[in-house]
């Protein structure tokens, strides 16, 4: 079994609600035990600037998939809650965005899956909630906790929990 962070993110829809369903998806879908589960936080879009604010989270699961059929499953489930990543602009609106942060210590530099996520210590949206989950965790040499000190979190807020 490998421990994996996996970062949530949309800005179409209810996100939270497909938040909740994905996170099903995922648990079923992957065989996967939640370990942990951030809270929400409202994010400033990032590249495209011109659009409606995000909601992000991060999630620690247990799963015996190796990283390329996660990758595939991850892509599966945000289909099936209508992200269509042949029609979208990058960095653009979306109702589902699931990526891949860490994989146990794994190390992947392929066209498809780049582990740990290449972008993970530029992006505060990311940063803020895997800090909430995993401070601690060691991911290419630095920890979540220690890289956030380094960036800016303006404009993110934490959302209320649900009921």
């Amino acid at each position: 079994m490998a421990s994996v962070l996996i970062a949530l993110g949309g800005n179409v829809g209810d996100v939270r609600q497909t938040f909740r369903k994905a996170i099903a998806n995922i648990r079923g879908m992957a065989q996967a035990a939640l370990l942990a589960r951030s809270s929400d936080y409202a994010t400033p879009p990032w590249g495209e600037e011109k659009q409606a604010r995000f909601v992000n989270a991060c999630i620690e699961i247990d799963t015996g998939l190796d990283p390329h059929a996660l990758l595939f499953t991850l892509q599966k489930i945000e289909k099936k809650f209508g992200r269509d990543r042949a029609a979208e602009q990058r960095w653009g609106p979306r109702t589902l965005d699931l990526d891949l942060i860490a994989y146990d210590d794994a190390i992947l530099d392929k066209p498809e899956l780049t582990l740990p996520h290449p972008r993970l210590f530029e992006r505060a949206f990311v940063l803020v909630p895997l800090a909430e989950i995993a401070p601690d965790r060691i991911i290419a040499g630095q920890t979540p906790a220690r890289a956030l000190a380094d960036i800016s979190t303006a404009g993110i807020e934490r959302l209320p929990d649900l009921p």
